[in-house]
């Protein structure tokens, strides 16, 4: 039987609704080579695990799941998903997101095949709300340094095709699983690969993330969005620091810092907002002359003073 060269790495939980989408998305890709398609089922409590077995059923060459008894987390999840594939590069697609553009695998490993140094490649997504509203991501240039990486990710995680021996490279280099205050695994993954390869962007949107309420990057609850942005912020100061010599330390303190107040100038109590912004100046001091921070403050007053009012 022929090699596989690409395997798709699909970590899934409580995905019924929409994991046939994902598998189906990726047995239409039109390629050249071998894909395997590699289901890390995580014990959902819904009937994801009984649909991802009857598709290895009916694609036995294709499809293998690979669970447990007992939920492991979506970090242990991704990685043991990622150690099954067989594949010389991984593709990834969490289990509610799905392909495209029929022939993205097979543009993305011809770009990564006559490119050697190059260690993985993004394309341009479309982020889907539950009201079916759409946009593109990124909105702006598809970038490809290590700086512009730091200052916002532009690769979803639907979008990237990885050379695998260099994301098992980063698991023994960085252990994430010892930053357990990183809320997400592929940002530091990225900046890794920006660090150490190059990395290259197909301006082109071939796949869909799906926005969905209740994630872990798009809550309501206000105080764990701050926390995911926070985590964000944290990852690329960690990478800033020990790879780029803190060069955009102050730009990323600064903006971590704005963020959270910004979000707190709509939510929470002004008890909330000062701690906060105490805690971020207590912590890097030139924040004190942030200006902006002073302006949030008192919009924060003026909104509680006029809903008062107007009750």
């Amino acid at each position: 039987m022929e090699e596989v060269l690409l395997s798709v790495v699909m970590t899934t939980y409580n995905h019924e609704r929409y994991i046939a989408t994902a598998i189906e998305s990726v047995l239409r890709q039109q390629t050249d080579f071998r894909v395997e398609i590699v289901v890390g089922e995580d014990c959902s409590t819904d009937r994801t695990l009984n649909i991802v077995e009857d598709y290895q059923r009916m694609y036995p060459d294709c499809v293998r799941v690979v669970t447990s008894e007992e939920n492991v987390g979506w970090r242990k999840n991704y990685r043991r998903t990622i150690e099954a594939a067989r594949g010389k590069y991984i593709a990834l697609l969490d289990g509610d997101d799905y392909f495209t553009h029929r022939k993205k695998l097979q543009l993305q490993i011809e770009l990564l095949e006559a490119n050697p140094d190059v260690g993985m490649c993004y394309t341009r997504s479309e982020r889907v709300d539950e009201e079916g509203n759409t946009t593109i991501y990124p909105e702006g240039e598809c970038h490809t340094s290590l700086e512009a990486m730091l200052r916002r990710n532009p690769a979803e995680n639907c979008t990237v095709v990885a050379r695998k021996e260099l994301v098992m490279r980063y698991y023994e280099e960085i252990r994430p699983e010892e930053h357990p205050e990183w809320l997400t695994d592929d940002l530091p993954m990225w900046l890794w690969f920006a660090a150490n390869s190059r990395y290259m962007a197909i301006d082109c949107p071939m796949s869909v993330h799906r926005v969905l309420k209740y994630s872990v990057s798009h809550n309501p609850d206000y105080r764990k969005k701050i926390a995911f942005v926070d985590s964000l912020s944290d990852i690329s100061i960690w990478y800033d620091e020990r790879y780029n010599g803190g060069r955009l330390s102050p730009e990323l303190r600064l903006a971590k810092h704005n963020t959270a107040l910004w979000v707190l100038s709509y939510n929470g109590s002004i008890v909330e907002y000062i701690r906060r912004w105490h805690r971020d100046v207590k912590e890097y001091a030139p924040l004190k002359r942030n200006k902006a921070s002073y302006g949030l403050f008192v919009k924060k007053v003026c909104w509680r003073m006029w809903k008062k009012r107007s009750r």
